[in-house]
Parts: structure tokens; sequence; C-alpha cells
């Protein structure tokens, strides 16, 4: 399925840069916000102003509802109050932005949220783990079926995942499709390759180029 054409989205000019929201990349397991250098690099050279994070620790040893409130630190520090942004989460990440999301009431701030091969519906690798962290994405654990009861939440922004078929950390591979939004399956040949191909790099810029839904809820 595709739901973006093929070329490259958004003038690059100062005035339509201008008009874009911020972006904040939030990483996965066991990486830091460098894992984003080549997505941070072709924002960049499309005209985003971009912002990656790095939560610590990022192995598990701590909640995920924690990094989430780690990152709403981090974001309070970044924007003022009334400022908007878009969020894009790669694997881990993208579970913690949904918390951030639907219990952090990111809602009122964020305009387009994107996830890249995100254990939404769970991992079976979590089950090579104790570690609270990855306890909370195993398939049907209690953490992820807390945060299915409100999934509604995520219709108040303009929601995208971006996954691959041929995922190995995102066991099964559709776990990163929620019932929601909008998905599209890149045929990439492995995990990392969703924040460092092209293909995927330019998929996402399209995705942060799109306006926002008409309608959308929006903050006083």
């Amino acid at each position: 399925m595709s739901i973006f054409p093929r070329a490259m989205a958004g003038p690059r000019n100062g005035h339509s840069a201008s008009k874009r929201n911020p972006v904040v990349l939030v990483h996965g397991y066991q990486d830091t916000a460098a894992v984003f250098q080549p997505l941070e690099d072709f924002l960049g050279q499309a005209g985003f102003q971009v912002h990656p994070v790095t939560l610590r620790p990022s192995n598990g040893t701590v909640p995920l509802d924690a990094l989430a409130h780690q990152l709403a630190e981090q974001l309070a520090r970044l924007f003022p109050p009334e400022a908007r942004f878009d969020l894009v989460g790669f694997s881990m990440g993208g579970v913690v932005g949904r918390y951030y999301l639907q219990r952090l009431g990111g809602v009122e701030r964020v305009d387009r949220f994107v996830t890249l091969g995100s254990p939404h519906q769970g991992t079976w690798w979590a089950f090579g783990s104790r570690r609270p962290g990855v306890l909370q994405m195993r398939p049907g654990s209690p953490f992820l079926a807390d945060l299915e009861r409100d999934l509604h939440l995520l219709e108040r922004v303009n929601f995208t995942s971006l996954w691959t078929p041929f995922d190995l950390m995102i066991v099964p591979a559709h776990s990163s499709v929620l019932p929601v939004g909008q998905e599209e399956r890149l045929l990439l040949p492995y995990h990392k390759a969703l924040v460092t191909s092209r293909r995927s790099l330019q998929r996402i810029a399209q995705v942060l180029s799109q306006p926002v839904r008409a309608g959308r809820p929006r903050s006083s």
C-alpha cells in the first residue's frame, strides 16, 4: 500500500520552511540520538528544524513510562508551552511517544506523529529479557493493553506508522500497525533501514509535510 507520491514533497525555500513545525526525534532500545544522523541531515536539508533527543538509560532497565516523563521534561525545555511540534519515534521510541501523547498531554501539542517499526502490539524478542522496559514491550503486556484502552486519542493527531515486513526486531512485523491513523509497508531489508534508507527518509519527510487534518482539536 502506498499513501504518498514518489517525489520528495515540500519546497526548500525559507518561506515554506518557516511554516513547518519543528520535529522531535525519539530513538529506540539501546540507541541514542546518534541513530538519527541520516534522518537529521535529510530533514535539515529539506528545511526542517530537527531536535533529536537522547533518553537514558535506553536498555530497558527503567520503564517506558519513565522514559516518556523524561521526554516530556526535555520537550518542556525545548519549546514554550504554546509551541506546536511533530514527533517521530523509531522502534521503542514510538511507544514512548505514544505514552507521551496518550498519558502526558502530548495530543494537545503534537500535530504529526510518525512511528518507524515500533512494537505497538509488542515483539516476541521482548521475551528474552526481564528488564522492566522490555517486559512492557511483550505482546499482551499490561502496559500495552492499558495504552490500547484509549487508542482513540491518536485520532487527534496526524498519526502514521511506517514499517517493513522484513523486520527481525519487531516480530511479528505487523505489530507495528495500529487500527488508527495511516500505515505504509516499506519493503526494506532490516529494522534500522527505517532510519537510514533514502526511501524511508523521503517518506518521513513527505508525512511531515502533509497538512494537518481539518477539524483536528487544538488546545486553547
